[in-house]
């Protein structure tokens, strides 16, 4: 029997060429591979998606991109998402993302690319809360759709402190974001590993 790897997917909520968030997710993706999983990083941008309306699916199907981007998630069993915060929430295109994968298609089980899958949530922002509000939202959602949302979660704040070019530049920050990523891949292990090893 061979040995499980955790495949980890790890992206941002944000499409903003230097997005703290896709600095973040960079960041917890290298400590997650660090830490033995096989992680996929990707960037939304790279999928981009009309806003989600029923009547386009029942006429269009899926989008290209939201086809490509549900194979990425079926192959994953564990999620790295950095979720930046707009207005106190999160943003439009990675709650446009999670209401595109969600669909079911056809003779599928309901909610096959979240379910079961587990999460680590990470936010960064340049505000006091660090992104905490989206978080909060974000791990609602998740839930519903049968995420396994990790309690342990960071937002960041005052992230134009924090990061700089080449990464995180606070040494506690970012040994806090390696604890974390090695949480979520030791959590994939022990949930999906029993059933794949």
């Amino acid at each position: 029997m061979s040995e499980y790897v955790p495949r980890i997917l790890a992206f941002a909520g944000s499409t903003r060429t230097d997005s703290y968030n896709k600095k973040l997710a960079a960041a917890a993706a290298a400590a997650a591979r660090k830490a033995g999983a096989e992680v996929t990083l990707v960037d939304l941008r790279d999928y981009p998606m009309p806003l989600f309306d029923e009547d386009l699916e029942t006429a269009e199907g899926l989008p290209e991109s939201a086809v490509k981007l549900r194979e990425l998630f079926l192959s994953h069993d564990g999620l790295i998402i950095a979720s930046p915060e707009y207005n106190g929430s999160l943003s439009a295109v990675l709650k446009n993302t999670i209401d595109w994968l969600s669909r079911r298609q056809g003779d599928e089980a309901p909610l096959i690319c979240f379910r079961e899958k587990v999460a680590l949530l990470l936010a960064a922002s340049p505000g006091g809360l660090g992104g905490l509000r989206a978080l909060r939202h974000l791990n609602t959602i998740l839930h519903g759709i049968q995420v396994i949302v990790l309690p342990e979660q960071k937002a960041i704040p005052a992230a134009h402190k924090v990061f700089d070019d080449t990464g995180i530049a606070d040494e506690k920050v970012a040994q806090s974001v390696a604890d974390l990523s090695a949480r979520v891949v030791e959590m994939t292990a022990r949930i999906h590993g029993k059933n794949k090893g």
